[in-house]
């Protein structure tokens, strides 16, 4: 068995609205062998990965999945479920996957499953085709080191509990979220210029100078202090004598922490004697030299949170503990208590597994106890110091029960510091009564503090706080989207998108817009290249100055990585053609539909949809319910666009080369073709259907009719506004026009334009790229032998896996079936020596198309042989 190809779709796609991995796999000797067929298989496989017992499959009941093991199912269908099973083992528990073949190529099955943590999925599955070789073959198998590793991956890679509450929060209230990098929980909010950023419960509006004076907890008393709030005195020591020395000035017990800890780690409290002061010294300098000497305040610890002018929730933390039994050591009890389900490594799970480290065992010794004593039954055994999760503690919540008096403390301290979200460590005898009626204090106050002990207390009621934190950035009006439209089909999209993006912008709106050619934002070419797919779209809409997304959304990128977005505010589906047949399965014009259809099913306000293309009208059925349908169509007669008409639809069409606008029986006319540039007087059809779909697009979006005549009147055909499509230029006594036409149906829309302008000869320089099936070759072959004067066939740059010199030979066999003369063909296979000869053999009159044009590269050949180099919409 092999994987053939794999990928991790981090947006919806064709196979699932939610990220998901895909993989082709070539079963090989594997195939038709079902798993009835392998002696010990099932048997084998199930005590390797017992959760599958849990997994239902098609039958939807427990343990369907082992029964069609034993029934006989297939390896792909196998490799599926082990992928998934191997997920959860490591930690991220995954449910969603499906095995199908492959059309028409045997042996060959995709299957896709739902995952968490991309390393962790890719990770997977070889060692899940390894198990089903290794089984199917009867041997045995220690997968012990694999899922080690797979852990180790779902560990590092995992959000923290407190990011992963703000995420869950943000996605509830429909506010888009990407992770900025797998290795950190850096987490962007909201897209373009409404964006906030999170790390943990560090936000785009904690202040840096503020989580400077909150890690100072010297400075941050003498803070708290000049606020009229109570704090424990101390100093600072960078010696054990010195702290000896401190803690005789302070006359009672002591706590000694790192300058600037956290997490509670090296504390250690309720010190008396100078020898316990010493050694509680030599802990907190192992993380900072520089130790704060503080009179030990007596009474429960508290955690209040505080966000922006509210305590959020309040928790009374317990130590880290165990309780003794009369026969079981201390560690003994530590390793029963670890197994608590509760318990996990780092912040994984509600609480933290307990370590006996260094500072466990000073503690116990100030017990009289070791990690080998045995306590008496119902002894308290107290592990830690501090009552932090991190080293094990356990929380409850006490929310309810805070003193009015004492959220003020809170709150002031936080606002004092300057922290949009604090945790601040009180302790007290009885968070109900004031601080100062009882001796209590704030200890210390904490930038990005932990959350889990609020969302998942171990007693009491959970606190929302991620969604307490998530208001705080964008309350309850706050706007967390921009505008958003995004383009496909097949011919059309990048002049769409640069004719919508260009009417937007045209409004004052910083624009960001992704095309074939290139991203663009505020007007700037910021990225060339075809910007066409997920990566693109994410830069645009994590580009912090964008008010508005104008996304050409391609195929390509929709296959490889999914959309960016979970929805845009409309969607726009130009028309579906034969071209890319072939590539990532899509075989026929109906599988190239389902996929651009996507754009439709993830469209929330309104699709836009061409009403003379069947397959396109079709897409009605893939909108959500609430999302409104568009047409627009050349013909005002289209009966689909009637009938839409008449059920009270809103439309856009052409009658007598005035683009009208059209609501049920209501019709306004919005602006003639001819004052539309890039249309080129009305002749380039193909973009006058264009800008229909543009004009529905804005009008969807809620553009002023004038906004919109304003900007479709002054959006041209030039290399600025845009590049390779239609750009005619003047040379010498002749013209050349430079366009993108690469498909059979593109270069009819060309040569239908050229033909109506005034022109002798029409001689065109053609070319389409090699991954076309040879016969879409041939046809552009007869296509450009139908509709040109003189030929010269050349070869794309990029060869696209076929031999140099192939696709071109492919497109003249074309141009000699459709019956041209051949004296008038020429076969010039280098692009650059291609353009030179054009241009020499242009006479006065003539216009020369260049198609497949490369743009940028393109154009700077013209100019190279050209004496006068004029843009013309002539």
């Amino acid at each position: 068995m092999k994987v053939l190809e794999k990928r991790v779709l981090r947006g919806p796609s064709i196979h699932s609205p939610r990220p998901c991995f895909y993989a082709v796999l070539d079963l090989e000797d594997l195939d038709d062998r079902p798993s009835s067929s392998f002696p010990g298989f099932v048997d084998k496989l199930v005590k390797l990965l017992p959760g599958l017992n849990e997994h239902r499959c098609s039958t939807g009941r427990r343990g369907g999945f082992v029964e069609r093991l034993y029934e006989g199912t297939y390896p792909a269908h196998i490799t599926e479920h082990i992928l998934i099973e191997l997920q959860c083992m490591a930690g991220t528990d995954v449910g969603f996957g499906k095995a199908r073949k492959v059309k028409g190529r045997d042996r060959q099955y995709t299957i896709v499953t739902s995952y968490k943590i991309e390393k962790v999925v890719t990770e997977a599955l070889p060692l899940a085709v390894k198990i089903v070789e290794t089984l199917a073959r009867g041997e045995d198998l220690d997968i012990t080191d694999d899922l080690e590793n797979l852990r180790y991956w779902a560990e590092r890679h995992a959000l923290g509990p407190s990011t992963l509450a703000i995420v869950e929060a943000a996605e509830r209230r429909g506010i888009p979220t990407f992770r900025v990098t797998e290795d950190a929980s850096l987490f962007q909010l909201g897209w373009g210029k409404f964006q906030k950023r999170i790390q943990a419960t560090m936000t785009s509006n904690t202040s840096h100078v503020a989580v400077g004076l909150a890690s100072d907890k010297e400075l941050t008393k003498t803070l708290l202090a000049e606020a009229g709030l109570p704090v424990p005195r101390g100093e600072v020591v960078r010696t054990a004598e010195a702290a000896v020395t401190a803690a005789r000035r302070l006359r009672g017990p002591v706590a000694l922490k790192p300058f600037d800890g956290n997490q509670g780690k090296g504390v250690s409290l309720n010190l008396t004697d100078p020898d316990q002061i010493r050694a509680a010294y030599d802990l907190a300098a192992t993380f900072r030299r520089s130790v704060l000497v503080e009179e030990f305040i007596e009474g429960q610890d508290y955690r209040v949170l505080v966000v922006g002018d509210d305590v959020i929730a309040v928790a009374k933390r317990m130590p880290a503990h165990v309780v003794g039994d009369g026969v079981h050591s201390v560690t003994d009890l530590v390793a029963t208590e670890n197994k608590n389900p509760a318990r996990g490594v780092g912040h994984l799970k509600p609480m933290t597994k307990i370590k006996l480290d260094e500072s466990a065992r000073q503690v116990l010794e100030r017990q009289s106890l070791t990690f080998d004593s045995v306590p008496a039954a119902d002894q308290l055994v107290v592990l830690k110091e501090n009552a932090n999760l991190s080293t094990g503690g356990s929380a409850e919540d006490v929310t309810e029960t805070i003193h009015p008096d004492n959220v003020a403390a809170c709150v002031g301290a936080a606002q004092k510091i300057g922290l949009d979200v604090a945790g601040i460590d009180v302790v007290c005898k009885d968070i109900s009564i004031p601080l100062k009626d009882q001796r209590g204090a704030l200890i210390e106050v904490n930038a990005a503090p932990g959350i889990r002990m609020h969302q998942h207390p171990a007693k009491g009621k959970p606190h929302d706080v991620g969604a307490a934190i998530v208001k705080s950035l964008f309350p309850a009006k706050a706007l967390s989207r921009i505008p958003s439209v995004t383009i496909t089909g097949t011919n059309g999209k990048t002049t769409t998108t640069l004719l919508i993006g260009h009417c937007i912008q045209n409004t004052g709106t910083v624009t960001g817009i992704t095309t074939t050619e290139g991203i663009y934002v505020n007007g700037r070419l910021i990225q060339t290249g075809d910007c066409t797919g997920y990566w693109s779209a994410r830069t645009v809409l994590t580009s912090p100055d964008v008010e508005a997304a104008v996304l050409e959304t391609a195929r390509g990128g929709m296959f490889k990585r999914g959309l960016a977005f979970d929805y845009s505010d409309v969607g726009v589906v130009l028309n579906i053609h034969d071209d890319h047949l072939g590539q990532h399965g899509a075989e026929t014009l109906e599988d190239l539909a389902k996929v651009k259809s996507l754009v439709v099913r993830h469209a929330k306000k309104a699709v836009v949809l061409n009403a003379e293309d069947p397959l396109v009208v079709e897409m009605r059925e893939e909108k959500a319910e609430e999302t409104e349908v568009i047409f627009f169509a050349l013909d005002p007669a289209n009966p689909v666009l009637e009938k839409h008409l008449d059920g009270g639809g809103r439309a856009v069409y052409l009658r007598r080369n005035m683009i009208m606008l059209a609501e049920g029986d209501h019709r306004l006319p919005l602006i003639e073709v001819e004052r539309i540039p890039f249309t080129l007087k009305g002749r380039a059809r193909f973009n006058v259907q264009n800008s229909l779909a543009a004009v529905a697009a804005l009008v969807a979006m809620g553009y002023p009719h004038a906004q919109i005549v304003a900007g479709l009147s002054t959006f041209t055909s030039s290399v600025d506004q845009n590049p390779g499509r239609m750009n005619l230029f003047r040379v010498r006594d002749f013209h050349v026009m430079l366009d993108y036409a690469h498909n059979a149906e593109s270069y009819r829309h060309v040569i239908e334009t050229s033909r109506q302008l005034n022109h002798k000869r029409l001689i065109g320089v053609i070319t389409a790229p090699g991954d076309r099936y040879d016969e879409k070759l041939k046809e552009i072959g007869r296509i450009v032998g139908r509709g040109f004067d003189e030929l010269i066939i050349r070869q794309m740059t990029d060869l696209r896996g076929r031999p140099r010199g192939e696709a071109p030979e492919l497109i003249m066999a074309g141009v000699k079936e459709s019956g041209f003369a051949m004296d008038k063909a020429q076969l010039i296979l280098d692009e650059p020596e291609a353009i030179a000869k054009a241009i020499e053999m242009g006479r006065e009159g003539d216009l020369i198309v260049i198609g497949c044009s490369d743009t940028a590269d393109m154009i700077k050949d013209v100019m190279r042989h050209a004496e006068i180099l004029i843009p013309s919409a002539e």
